[in-house]
């Protein structure tokens, strides 16, 4: 098995085993604390992308450098320079986190979120807590960066498979044998965020070449990576803006309990980011290298494949999901309210990531070609026209209005941002992007699963009903597969292996 699919192989199963712990582990969350309380931890998933703000690009820059640095000769010393140079700003920011966070804290309990029943001395104190538990985590993206710019995604993905497990199940265990209580769940996220670091930490370094010098800091290196940098932090930016940008706005206008609601449909919807991570985890630093090499021809067969495999993986998801999101979270929760107030939601949010998840692999192009400028300036248009318009959407239909904007916002990435690309990277495969990359799958998967919605009805028994969301699951992704050149070589080829042993 080539390094290429080890690491896709090891980045599916870590997914899946941190989807798995969400899946088993959130009902258990909103059963001990409450959904009011459930929607403090919405607050908090919303100030830890909020706060990629202060990422300035230095995680997606560090994966680049590792992956590029790693393809060339004698690149040792300056590879563990700049990670002790990085590492040294990443901490600095880290410390700043905490301290922005206990200064907001008494604003954001008294005079942003609206509980209902939790009194805003409460909120504070979890605030106060939740700001060292974002401090604590925040550096390891930054080790995660380095690693996957290294190709070490299966020790990555042991990794973070072992904390997910220490973060979701120990946090029911605290809740249950120790306090139901928000801040008893805050205080684990530092626990386990202290040993994450840590384990990040230690691994990363391990994994640099050896060199006969000591790291050390180097502003020259800095400057030298500076321009790209600047453009993945102001995409970030902007990119931040605009996926946080409905749930600042909601957190402010909705009440507590509402927001809750919204938090898990978009905890729901944001599943699929564990099949979109994995992918661009893993090709990423492989298309920066085939760039590095000047490998034309391997580089549009590789871009090719895994936006087919891309398209395969999540489309079948976000038809089964947008066509049964009321029956999938009644069997989930087994709360009819929880299903009726956030059903809606999960439809329209996952059919918007879907959208956004199809653009990853056309991103991972541009950053492997240094191009930054296309998304900034893309993200900069939709910041402006957008967060106006999730304001006024949400004002008139509430969170379901935050959620179409979503839905429009990714659709104007795949029909407008892709025109610009191509005129610039592989300028003569659109066609080829839209029609069997993306067009063909599209359309398979929607149209089985929708057929498979009319066979659905209210009169059904549990066992049946699962039953048959069993069998037409299985027909959308087997059908979506078979339309898909690169999956279904993919089958053919592990067919066919199989067969010869």
């Amino acid at each position: 098995m080539t390094l290429l699919k080890k690491n896709i192989t090891a980045n599916f199963l870590g997914s899946f085993w941190q989807a798995l712990m969400a899946l088993l582990f959130i009902p258990l969350y909103i059963k001990f604390l409450g959904m009011e309380a459930y929607g403090l931890i919405g607050v908090f998933i919303t100030l830890q992308a909020l706060f990629l703000l202060l990422d300035v690009g230095l995680g997606a820059t560090v994966n680049r450098e590792m992956a590029r640095l790693s393809a060339l000769p004698d690149k040792e010393q300056e590879m563990r320079d700049l990670v002790r140079s990085m590492e040294a700003i990443y901490w600095s920011i880290a410390v700043i986190i905490a301290l922005v966070v206990m200064i907001l804290s008494p604003y954001i309990a008294h005079y942003w979120v609206k509980p209902d029943r939790l009194s805003p001395e409460v909120v504070q104190r979890a605030m106060l807590i939740m700001g060292l538990a974002i401090a604590v985590q925040w550096p390891v993206s930054f080790y995660a960066g380095g690693l996957t710019g290294l190709q070490r995604q299966v020790l990555l993905n042991v990794v973070n498979s072992t904390i997910a497990t220490f973060r979701w199940f120990g946090a029911v265990l605290v809740l249950w044998l120790v306090a139901p209580t928000i801040y008893a769940f805050f205080i684990w996220q530092i626990i386990v965020s202290i040993l994450h670091v840590l384990m990040m930490w230690s691994f990363l370094w391990r994994s640099l070449p050896k060199s006969s010098q000591k790291p050390s800091f180097r502003g020259d290196l800095l400057l030298g990576v500076w321009r790209f940098a600047a453009g993945m932090s102001g995409i970030s930016i902007l990119g931040t803006l605009l996926t946080q940008a409905d749930k600042i706005i909601l957190s402010k206008m909705l009440p507590l309990e509402m927001f809750g609601y919204y938090t898990l449909a978009w905890m729901v919807a944001s599943t699929l980011y564990r099949l979109i991570g994995p992918l661009f985890n893993a090709v990423y630093p492989r298309l920066t290298q085939l760039v590095s090499l000047q490998d034309e021809e391997n580089l549009k067969s590789l871009y090719h494949k895994v936006c087919q495999l891309m398209s395969a993986l999540i489309l079948p998801v976000t038809a089964i999901i947008a066509f049964f999101a009321y029956e999938i979270l009644l069997l989930w929760t087994q709360s009819p309210t929880t299903a009726e107030n956030a059903h809606v939601l999960v439809g329209i949010l996952i059919i918007g990531t879907a959208l956004n998840g199809l653009m990853n692999m056309p991103y991972a192009l541009q950053l492997a070609h240094g191009w930054t400028k296309l998304a900034f300036y893309v993200n900069l248009f939709a910041v402006v026209t957008l967060v106006p318009l999730t304001i006024l959407m949400t004002w008139q239909y509430g969170a379901v209005g935050a959620a179409i904007v979503w839905v429009v916002l990714n659709s104007g990435y795949v029909l407008v941002a892709i025109q610009f690309m191509h005129r610039r990277l592989l300028v003569s495969e659109k066609r080829s992007w839209y029609i069997k990359d993306v067009g063909f799958p599209l359309i398979v998967a929607f149209a089985t699963a929708g057929a498979g919605r009319l066979l659905i009805s209210d009169a059904m028994s549990q066992t049946m009903m699962v039953s048959l969301l069993v069998v037409i699951s299985g027909m959308t992704l087997l059908l979506t597969m078979a339309i898909t050149p690169a999956a279904r070589d993919f089958i053919i080829g592990r067919l066919t292996q199989y067969r010869a042993t």
